[in-house]
Parts: structure tokens; sequence; C-alpha cells
């Protein structure tokens, strides 16, 4: 066999099996599937698109609801409009836009001063009975309390720009009903209230401002209930107190609950800090919540607050 090449030995000679293909090879080592990435991707973004749209149509719903956010009245007849022990005269007069309103005026023989008292968001005015009992037996004064706009039996419906002319109107009404300067009239104010009647004494003075569980403005309040939504930027509502305080240099009192879950503390502190009033003060309300009644040694400490006021000058 001289002259023929030597056969080489492969496995496939000595197993009878063909050699190995590429297309087998492929079959035992498959490429990642691209495909399965994109199919994430495109669930994640149609996930995310359809978040989007319900955190936007809730912010639009904030938006739309925002006075029924802030404004609970309870129209009449709901409450107790005939107090025991209460000789109340109702009151009607009429704001700047011809919105008619009510409210009850409560005279003293010998009156060491006139008080308007605007109240809080909720109710009505003969939800303050007690507190006109407190403000007149107690005190010594005559008082005017008002319901804003949707409130009781005023008309209308409760917005920044009406609530603020409904005190407008009450305050001439009651400086008219004693004969007295609107000036010479003593503020106070609850809460929403306490918004209410900075704005008539940064604009007009007053003879004196009182704030019981107020703000620095309305947004720095929903800041702390809707942290997820940018309500500094959506909410029409403002009621700057913080800015309009800075306009006013007569007499205040504040008062706050360290415990307040509605209005932080801290917010009442910033206002009385922006004050520029030399005669001011700031009671602290141990363990007191937004919408626990005011106790005892507030009210003396309100007393003496009065007593140092300059007195009303006669006619």
């Amino acid at each position: 066999m001289s002259g023929q090449p030597m056969p080489i030995a492969t496995r496939a000679t000595v197993t009878g099996q063909p050699p190995p293909s590429s297309d087998c090879a492929a079959e035992r080592l498959p490429p990642p599937d691209r495909g399965l990435l994109g199919r994430f991707t495109r669930a994640v973004w149609r996930i995310a698109r359809v978040g989007l749209i319900a955190y936007l149509l809730v912010l639009l719903g904030l938006m739309l609801l925002e006075n029924h956010l802030i404004f609970f009245p309870a129209k009449y007849p709901v409450g107790n409009w005939q107090p025991d022990d209460l000789d109340v005269e109702d009151a009607y007069f009429t704001a700047a836009d011809g919105t008619r309103l009510h409210g009850w005026y409560l005279e003293h023989p010998h009156p060491r001063g006139h008080v308007l008292f605007a109240h809080g968001n909720a109710g009505n005015i003969t939800w303050r009975a007690e507190i006109l009992r407190q403000l007149h037996d107690r005190l010594g004064v005559s008082v005017l309390i008002f319901d804003y706009r949707g409130y009781g039996r005023s008309e209308g419906s409760p917005n920044e720009e009406g609530v603020l002319a409904d005190a407008r109107a009450a305050r001439r009404w009651l400086a008219r009903r004693a004969d007295i300067d609107e000036q010479s009239i003593i503020l106070l104010g609850r809460s929403i209230g306490g918004a209410v009647v900075v704005d008539l004494a940064a604009r007009d003075g007053a003879r004196a401002l009182v704030l019981e569980s107020t703000f620095t403005s309305l947004p720095d309040v929903a800041v702390g209930h809707y942290p997820w939504a940018p309500v500094r930027w959506l909410m029409r509502t403002r009621l700057n107190s913080l800015e309009k305080i800075q306009n006013y240099h007569g007499p205040l009192l504040m008062s706050h609950g360290d415990a307040d879950r509605i209005v932080p503390y801290q917010l009442g502190r910033r206002l009385f800090e922006a004050a520029p009033s030399r005669n001011k003060k700031f009671i602290t309300l141990r363990g007191g919540d937004h919408n626990d009644p005011q106790p005892a040694s507030y009210y003396e400490q309100l007393d003496a607050f009065l007593n140092t006021l300059e007195p009303v000058p006669q006619p």
C-alpha cells in the first residue's frame, strides 16, 4: 500500500456519527431574548402613565373642590336658634356685593368694649353660644358674632373674597349699632376667623386684635394635610395673614394649643413673631387641640389684656 496516504481517524469515523454542525451548537447555547426586556419596559411605562394620569386627576379634583375642602357650613335650621339665657338680637346686614348676612348681637348694659367675633370654618353661630356667654358675662363686653355667606341664615356661598367682605359688613353694622368708630372695635377671630380679622386690622386698624388657633396662611396649613400635592401652587385661597399682620401695630393677644392637629402650633408662633406690635402676648395652651374649648385660665388672661387697652373716646 505504498504511495497511498494513511487516513486520519476522527470521532465521526470511529463512532459512525456525523461531525457536529454550527446549528447544533446554537441550540445548545441559545441567545438572550431581547424582546423580554422590551416588553417589561413597556409594561412599566404603561403603569407609570396610568399612575400619573390618576395623580393629575386627583389634583384637578382638589382644585375644583377647594372651597368645599375649606368651608364646612351648617345651614339654618341646623343648630339651636333659641339658646337658653342668651338674649340675642338678630342682626341683618348686607355685604358690598349685595349678599344678605345674619348674625347675633349680645349687648351688655355697661360694656368695657365691643367685640366682633369671627368664628371658624365649620358650623354656624349657634355652635358658639357658650363662647358668647363667656365674653358677655365674664368679660363684660358687647359681642356681635356673624355667619359668613353660606352659613346659618346668611345667603350665598363662601370663598376668600366673600368672607372678607362679610367681615367688613359686620364691623360696619356693629359700629353703627354701638355708635362707635370701626377702629374702636376689638376684633376676635378663631382659626380661619383669625385670618379674617387680621385682614380687617391690617387694612384699617382696631382697638385690639385677639387671635385663637390661627395660622400664617392657608397653604401653610394645607401642606401638612396634603404633603403629596403641590398645594402652594394649586390653591387659590391664600388668607395670607403672615404678610398682612406686618401692617398692624396695635395691641395683640394670641393663643394656641401645643397639641393642635389641624393648625400646627408652630404656625401660630410664626405669625406672632411676625407681628410688629409692641403690646403683644402669646398664650400657650398646654395639651390643647384645635377644637378644644378655651380654658378658664385663658379668659383670665384675656380679661387682664382688656384692662391694658386705651379707653374708647366718647362721642
